[in-house]
């Protein structure tokens, strides 16, 4: 005998209308939720935003005191140094007769500074280039090996063949500083007490 199946009755009205508010209030309800997460995300944007500006802003802050201080500390070194690099040097047997100071020389070709030092000493045989540094970096050394190379062009260019030597100065001197500048042939000046000691390399340099 056939099974007679009895047709399911649908929802009425009532139970439509009642599922479909509460499918609005959930719906009202996750688009609040939304807002208000879209907003304190965006609040917290701004807050990261306002912070980076004002990070940023104390950086510079800081880089610009410590640049200024840094200088500030390497005109002092100079200062210290000068009154006795010359005698120093005497006692290497130079005799220096002419020291200039913060000595600038320009490119012809750009009419621009393409190189300075902050002590030139000179005689008629030798000039030494010295470059006196708060705290000298590596860096340091190196961009001086390349002003007393650009030094040696501008001096063939007018007959001048006095030997060009170089120094690397500073009030606090790291080891890995000090090792690399006599390696590359430089002397060394550090502060020692009242007045400077000159360290001579191995194989002195000249240009």
């Amino acid at each position: 005998m056939e099974e007679l199946i009895q047709p399911q009755m649908g929802l009425n009205f009532e139970q439509v209308w009642a599922a479909f508010m509460e499918t609005r209030q959930q719906l009202k309800e996750t688009d609040r939720l939304f807002r208000e997460s879209k907003a304190e995300t965006n609040r917290l944007i701004r807050e990261l935003r306002d912070d980076r500006k004002e990070t940023d802003r104390q950086i510079k802050e800081l880089q610009k005191s410590m640049g200024y201080l840094s200088n500030r500390f390497g005109k002092l070194a100079e200062h210290l140094v000068l009154p006795n690099i010359v005698q120093k040097f005497n006692a290497l047997h130079y005799q220096f007769h002419d020291i200039a100071k913060e000595r600038k020389f320009v490119n012809p070709e750009t009419g621009r500074v393409a190189a300075e030092f902050d002590i030139l000493l000179e005689n008629d045989a030798y000039s030494i280039g010295v470059e006196v540094k708060a705290k000298p970096a590596e860096k340091d050394v190196t961009d001086h090996i390349s002003r007393l190379e650009f030094l040696r062009r501008h001096k063939d260019k007018l007959g001048d063949k006095r030997a060009i030597r170089g120094a690397i100065a500073g009030a606090i001197m790291s080891e890995a500083v000090r090792l690399e500048a006599l390696r590359l042939g430089l002397y060394v000046i550090e502060q020692a007490g009242d007045t400077v000691r000159i360290e001579e390399p191995n194989q002195l340099r000249s240009w």
